[in-house]
């Protein structure tokens, strides 16, 4: 049994401190709370999720929502696949097959031109740019 990450044992204490705390007495009362509560929020988790199929349409029944969950994005892993990908693509090469064709950045070959630098006359304010700055 692993509900809510709980496993058999904890289920136990937690069932005996219930018995402690509560009593004898109250515990069927407050173990129908809290069975009324879990049909309520499951009643109202259906309702979202039926108003938002027909809000948004059908099309989110085909979404697979565990491939966008955040907290399986590794960076570890993103980039070891990345790594292995580029290494493949080399194996490829070198063996003949075409490698995947992704863009690649512009190279700059040219080395920009360096203008010497003039003096200023005797009042003549100082050039400014304001992108530079």
């Amino acid at each position: 049994m692993d509900l809510f990450g709980i496993n058999g044992g904890e289920f136990v204490v937690l069932a005996v401190l219930a018995v402690v705390i509560l009593g004898p007495e109250k515990l069927p009362e407050y173990a129908k709370k809290l069975a009324n509560l879990v049909k309520e929020v499951r009643r109202m988790a259906n309702g979202a999720k039926e108003q938002l199929r027909e809000e948004v349409g059908d099309e989110v029944a085909d979404i697979d929502w565990k491939k966008l969950d955040p907290r399986q994005y590794d960076p570890r892993r993103i980039i070891k696949e990345a790594l292995i990908d580029e290494f493949d693509d080399a194996v490829n090469v070198a063996k003949g097959a075409p490698a995947k064709t992704v863009a690649p950045a512009p190279v700059r070959t040219a080395v920009p031109s360096i203008t010497t630098q003039q003096q200023l006359g005797a009042n003549e304010p100082a050039p400014f740019d304001s992108e530079a700055t």
